[in-house]
Formats: structure tokens, sequence, C-alpha cells
């Protein structure tokens, strides 16, 4: 006897959502629009389509694609045959992308076509658009899927972390940890039906897909899907009414405040600005917030482990408080510990903790990792914090990112916001480089914006903090490695510039 399902899965967030505003417009693609209830047949119809290549529930399909409305489509199309979607960064070539498909133990992966060349030839896969076999071209003839509906506790998804600094892990999400996410960030970010989202940052991206895209789709808004976070459309989107609130990492705020057209142009129907993904520069956000003043900031905090966010600082919670990521969202428990997992003072520096329905179930195929990560009933996040007595915390640095400078421990984000007061440095990212003197020197590498020299830029740096804390080098490069979602990857900074 097959019993009703009594918990919440993924699918199920735009099933609901289908018999609620079944004529509202779900998503526009490029010239494509979808109501809420052709989004959800497309997704029953996918479903089947995948289902009859074989694949039983359980088995991980991969997926390497740009931005897409079939992109979106194949996800939920997994999840509702109750099969493990493994999303690929389009980026990864050659070993990684072969490292990704091969430890998931990827049955299928769907493709957009001008990529399926860079899979390893042994992989079966299946278009996802832009062919006559495509997973879209083929939902016309299928039938919707009418089988067993998946588990709240079934595996949904694969996060595979960004790899900064070291392999990348698939963290296992469950239906139950993704739709408790939703909800966390449906209270968190103010999300309604009346909302009209942009979404330019990559599916692939667990705070694209998970924070908003998802979450928007629940509360049963209008979405719209680009290609890319390009400032020409964005602004365009903007000034025409059509769009009211992007998510965007740092450096696509830097790189549109740095636009020359930023100051003229009509944003002021932008009502809500979402950042994350790495760490706002302070000045880079004072700026943004002096030129749109009206504009509700939210600060968005987390990791792919916890689904992936985890803390929010609101657009009334910035005064006085600009470096902190907020307090943590509905179902998030966080403290902040020592080295031997007991509660630091307010105001002390530790390594934020987690517990959390949200919360990855492990690392696929990694059970020392996983034991490592979830030691003593905590998930450890790696993120070095300190936390006020009104509970707001501020990420001081990654762990392994602290700088050990004569024996003193230098946080490098402090040593970036002073370095981003002058006007000639574009982007910047400090690390340690091996010294003999110092253990690890103080450096800066830094995309400058004009004429500036190392000298200067040492100095003004000594201006705004203690000696010791200044760098010691300043490096100067055209551009920083990051990944997709915007990290710089300061790995291969240390890894480029150790002698």
């Amino acid at each position: 006897m097959t019993m009703p399902g009594h918990g919440s899965t993924v699918d199920g967030v735009v099933r609901r959502s289908a018999r609620r505003t079944p004529a509202r417009v779900a998503v526009e693609y490029g010239d494509r629009r979808w109501t809420y209830q052709e989004l959800d047949t497309a997704v029953s119809r996918a479903a089947s389509v995948l289902l009859g290549h074989g694949l039983s529930p359980g088995d991980r399909v991969g997926s390497y694609g740009h931005n897409s409305d079939a992109y979106l489509i194949g996800f939920l199309a997994c999840a509702r045959a109750g099969l493990v979607h493994v999303p690929v960064n389009q980026h990864l070539t050659g070993d990684d992308l072969a490292y990704i498909v091969g430890q998931s133990g990827s049955s299928l992966v769907l493709a957009d076509p001008q990529l399926a060349g860079r899979l390893p030839k042994d992989v079966r896969t299946v278009p996802l658009r832009d062919a006559d076999d495509s997973l879209l071209a083929r939902l016309p003839a299928a039938h919707p899927y009418d089988g067993p509906e998946p588990r709240t506790e079934d595996l949904a998804q694969l996060l595979y972390t960004s790899g900064t600094t070291a392999l990348p892990k698939g963290a296992m999400m469950t239906h139950r940890a993704l739709v408790h996410e939703y909800l966390s960030a449906i209270t968190a970010l103010d999300l309604s039906a009346g909302d009209r989202p942009v979404h330019a940052l990559p599916l692939y991206h667990s705070a694209q897909m998970h924070v908003f895209l998802l979450p928007c789709l629940a509360v049963g808004a209008t979405n719209v899907i680009l290609d890319g976070p390009d400032g020409d459309r964005l602004f365009d989107l903007i000034e025409a009414g059509r769009v009211d609130s992007l998510f965007a990492p740092p450096t696509v705020w830097i790189g549109l405040s740095n636009r020359s057209d930023f100051a003229s142009r009509d944003l002021s129907g932008l009502r809500k600005a979402y950042y994350g993904a790495s760490v706002m520069p302070v000045p880079v956000l004072e700026r943004l917030r002096e030129r749109l003043p009206r504009l509700a900031f939210y600060n968005c905090f987390g990791q792919s482990e916890i689904g992936p966010l985890a803390t929010v600082l609101g657009p009334d919670e910035h005064k006085g408080r600009m470096d902190s990521c907020g307090r943590p969202v509905l179902f998030v428990d966080a403290r902040v510990v020592d080295e031997d997992g007991r509660d630091v003072p307010d105001g002390t520096p530790g390594e934020i903790v987690y517990r959390s329905p949200q919360l990855c179930e492990g690392y696929w195929d990694k059970p020392e990792e996983t034991a490592e990560a979830f030691r003593d009933g905590w998930f450890h996040s790696g993120d070095l914090a300190v936390r006020d007595a009104q509970g707001y915390l501020t990420i001081v640095d990654r762990v392994k990112d602290v700088i050990n400078s004569g024996g003193v421990l230098v946080a490098s984000r402090q040593v970036e916001d002073a370095l981003y007061t002058h006007e000639a440095v574009a982007e910047a990212a400090v690390i340690g480089l091996p010294d003999e003197r110092w253990i690890e020197a103080v450096t800066a590498v830094v995309v400058p914006r004009g004429e500036v020299t190392e000298a200067e830029l040492i100095a003004h740096a000594r201006e705004k903090l203690p000696s010791f804390k200044a760098p010691k080098r300043v490096l100067f490069v055209d551009e920083l490695p990051r990944n997709a979602s915007g990290k710089i990857l300061k790995r291969e900074l240390r890894d480029r510039f150790t002698r």
C-alpha cells in the first residue's frame, strides 16, 4: 500500500504554486514564457523523459549547461522522478570536469550541445536544449510522470563545494534540507509573489538556485532568467520596470558600480539588492548605498553544505554594522567556538559551527571528511567570525586564510577594506606568502584603476591600520582568479606568487 506524502519535496514547491496561481507567469527566458501550470506540466513530462533512459530513483544525473529554462526544468524533473541532480560548473573542463562526473557516479549528463564534447567519451548525455532530441524538444510528446513521489529524506542534489582550498566535495542535500532552506530564505529576504527578480548568476551554483530562484517560485513570483550578469541587459530590464530585485556577488556589484553609466541610468525601479557568496568590501557598499539611497540591501551569507543560506543582515540592520553578515536565519542554530569546541566570549574570534535541518547529510563517498566536518554534533564551517552581544556575526576570514605574520594573526578582510578606500584600487585580495622574517608576509594583490605605485598603497594602508597589519608587498595584476560564483580563489594566488 502506498501511503500519501506528508512532507514537502523540491518539485512540490512548484506543484503547489501551479495549483494556487496556474495562469501567472513563472519564468521568462529569452522569448519563452512559462506559466506556473505550464512549468509544472513540463517538469512532469521531463521526469518521464529521464526515466525513459533506464534510470532508477537514486541514480545521479549531471547537469552541465548555461542558464536557461531547460536547466531549471531538468533540475525539477530530477527531483520529481527521485533522481539525484548533480550541478556542474559550466566552465569546468578536463580533469576537473571528469572528477565531478566520475566521483558522483552520474549515470547520465544533461548538457548544452556546445559543451557536451568536453565530457568524458564514455558518459551518456542528453541535450538540454537547442537540438531536435533535446529534453526541451521532447516534452510535447512525453506523458506526464505519475509515479511514486520522492520522500523528504531522499537525496535531491549533490552540491559540490567550490574547491577553493581542496578537491570539491559533494554535499548530500535531501529534499527536506532544501525545503527548510527555502522557508528560511523566504522569511529572511522578504520574498513575495509581487517581486520581479532577475536571476543572472549561474544556476548550477546553490546561491542563485536555492536562495533565490526556488524560493521565488515557492511564493509565486515572476522570474526572469538571464544567461549571465550583463550590465547592459540588467540596466535595461530595471529601467523598463521588468525586474525589481537582483542578487549578485561583490565582484559583480563592483563591476556595475564602476560602469561609466552607473550614475546616469535610471535605476530607481530596483527595490531589493542582495549580495553574498564572498565578503563585500565596506567602501564599495557605502558607494552603492550613497548612489541608491532607497534601495534595500541584504547581506546573504552561508555555504553549500547548509543549502546555502545561514545568516542574513537585513536592510534595517546595516547601520553601525556594515561589515556584519547578520544573524542566523529561521532554521539555523549557530555558535562561535575555539579549537576545542567551546563557546568563545562575544567579540572574540572563533569558528562558526552550525546545527540545522538545512544541513547536508555529509559528503558523497567521503566518510573521513564527513566525520571531520560534523565532529561533536555540529557542522564546522571553516569560517572565522566574531559575535556581538546582539547576536550579529562578522566574518573575520576563512580559518585557512588567516595570515600568521611574525607570530601575530592578521585577518585579510580588514586589510582589503583599507585598500578599497584608495580610489586607484578596483579590486584587492590579501594573502600570506612565505617569508623568512615574518613567517608569512601580508601581501596585497591589486587590480589597479589608474596610476598607483606599491609604495603609495602601502603608505595608504598604514594610515588606516596598525603597521603590522599593513601589506609588506603589493603585486599588481590585470584580474583576480575567481570561480563562477564570484569567490576570489586565494589558493591560486598563493600558488602563483609563492617563490
